[in-house]
């Protein structure tokens, strides 16, 4: 456990260093970097996919779920997008050194807020091995060096990504310190990061993110003296209210819980209005898409009735539990009692009704008339994502460059003293 620690250590300590040179770069280094990082994705397709089948290849071994196997694999498609995610990042507005706001004293003291880097990042993940690049880019766009720890079950896979990354990076300009990737996976290595606040003299973590199951991040919350940017659980609810388009209806329903049951933005809940016309017909249509359904009272005897466990479950899995609900009142009572703040959907032609969902749910993503798939840095314009973020302070929803900033405080004066 000593060497592990050492070992962090010797991160941190590095990582600073290269924080202070990524904050001075200019946004076109940083950008021709990335693109760089990019091609080396591209390039190194083979190796990468070769990486993935050991790692596959192993986990099924070991028995891993379908949800969990789905994030780690990897296909030409897979490393094409994350390649493109990192070319995206190089493209987007740089936050640092944007002013926020500015203002001028009445003693003529201008007083501005500047967009500045958080510093150190250290990113802590299970399965998804393109959280190695897409965690990279956005912490190098943003000007923050990055701490890559990824779980066992990934270990070759990002590896291979990590190398490529890191050798555009440095081609373009970039400190070979700025996205470090820690190589082993002993779990000590997880308490020395969360551990990292600078009190034992050496480099310090100023951000944790987490990104993996309930008890990754569970421990995290428990355990961290770094501050943690982190969502628990994806307990997200689609309501169809009784003015829905039944046809809009089943559409946005099969796509939030089916398109990938895998992923934080996938349907858990359905609540349909009792005023809806044909929720039998709704839930058959999910049914017959493939879905494990477990029903509230009065929507069929037939189907696995659902209890009280079941509207707290992220079930990352083709199994949703459905309820019927006294109008928009009672789903967002619902969605209160059981949600966990990530991501909500309407779906509903009358927009006074939508219009009280989207203000009284208190969620970091609600939507009218769309999939739940959508919470998604890359589908809301932010290039990659680091991770939706469902607390109340900092940022919240999907986060990507400008919530990897902060802010100080910049004052021009022309000798102003205050006697």
């Amino acid at each position: 456990m000593t060497d592990t620690v050492a070992l962090i250590a010797e991160f941190t300590t590095r990582a600073r260093a290269a924080a202070r040179m990524l904050a001075t770069l200019s946004t076109a280094t940083k950008a021709q970097a990335l693109r760089a990082a990019a091609e080396a994705l591209r390039g190194a397709e083979p190796v990468i996919l070769a990486a993935n089948a050991v790692d596959m290849t192993k986990a099924a071994e070991a028995g891993l779920s379908g949800a969990m196997l789905d994030r780690l694999q990897l296909d030409a498609g897979r490393v094409a997008a994350m390649a493109d995610g990192v070319a995206a990042v190089a493209g987007l507005a740089d936050p640092v050194g944007a002013v926020i706001d500015e203002t001028t004293r009445p003693n003529g003291l201008v007083l501005r807020r500047v967009r500045v880097p958080i510093g150190v990042l250290g990113i802590i993940y299970e399965s998804r091995p393109n959280v190695t690049a897409d965690a990279a880019a956005l912490g190098v766009m943003a000007g923050n060096a990055v701490i890559l720890r990824g779980g066992s079950e990934a270990i070759e896979s990002n590896r291979a990504i990590h190398a490529a990354m890191v050798s555009g990076l440095v081609a373009g300009g970039v400190p070979v310190d700025a996205a470090q990737w820690v190589p082993v996976t002993d779990r000590a290595a997880v308490g020395a990061m969360l551990a990292a606040d600078g009190s034992n003299g050496t480099g310090a973590i100023d951000l944790i993110v987490p990104r993996g199951g309930k008890g990754l991040v569970a421990r995290v919350q428990s355990e961290a003296r770094v501050p943690v940017l982190a969502h628990l659980d994806g307990i997200n609810h689609v309501y169809v209210d009784g003015s829905a388009d039944p046809a809009m209806a089943a559409a946005i329903v099969i796509d939030a819980k089916l398109r990938r049951t895998g992923v934080c933005g996938s349907m858990e809940t359905l609540l349909i209005d009792r005023a809806f016309p044909d929720p039998h017909a709704l839930i058959d249509r999910l049914v017959a898409a493939g879905c494990e359904v477990r029903v509230g009272p009065g929507l069929s005897d037939a189907l696995p009735q659902a209890t009280e466990a079941d509207w707290d479950t992220e079930y990352l899995d083709a199994i949703a539990s459905a309820a019927l609900v006294d109008g928009v009142a009672g789903a967002i009572a619902h969605i209160a009692r059981h949600g966990s703040h990530h991501t909500d959907a309407i779906v509903a032609a009358d927009e006074a009704v939508a219009t009280r969902f989207l203000g009284q749910v208190d969620s970091a993503i609600v939507l009218w008339n769309a999939s739940t798939q959508f919470a998604d840095g890359g589908e809301f314009g932010l290039g990659a994502e680091i991770g939706i973020a469902t607390g109340r302070l900092h940022a919240r929803g999907p986060v990507a460059l400008e919530g990897l900033t902060t802010y100080k405080w910049v004052g021009l004066g022309t000798g102003q003293v205050r006697g």
